[in-house]
């Protein structure tokens, strides 16, 4: 399989420098998982690494933007998410229900002693990065 060719905007780095540090180790934990993810995906070509309103973000041409971000007014939360006009939140609520926590449509939401389960998470995150592949599929082909 092709390794993903990882495009990362430096601004990043600081945003990631700038959050307390166990916020941080468990950000940079999603972020490896998304990285994983793209790594084990056929086609992917360039995963982009950039900021959408100041949040690491993960762009690719055939998916939905993934975003992962840590907000001060909950400090004890952190979040992955996900465009909320898609069907891919609703989808992973009706796929794993009480396994996540959400926050709408648009977010799985992690408390900061939560256990991530990675594989199902590595589901959820596959569906993004190939959502306009997979978004006609019943249950987006999980």
């Amino acid at each position: 399989m092709n390794k993903v060719q990882l495009k990362v905007d430096p601004a990043v780095d600081k945003v990631f420098k700038s959050y307390p540090e166990e916020v941080r180790s468990k950000l940079i934990y999603l972020r490896k998982l998304i990285l994983d993810t793209a790594d084990g995906l056929e086609g992917i070509g360039i995963l982009e690494e950039t900021l959408k309103w100041g949040e690491p973000s993960y762009l690719v041409k055939k998916g939905s933007t993934i975003r992962i971000d840590w907000k001060k007014n909950k400090p004890n939360q952190y979040a992955m998410y996900f465009k909320c006009t898609s069907k891919l939140v609703p989808t992973f609520r009706m796929l794993y229900n009480d396994l996540f926590q959400y926050e709408g449509n648009r977010a799985i939401i992690f408390q900061l002693n939560d256990h991530i389960p990675d594989i199902e998470l590595k589901k959820c995150i596959s569906a993004g990065l190939t959502y306009h592949k997979v978004k006609h599929l019943p249950a987006l082909g999980l």
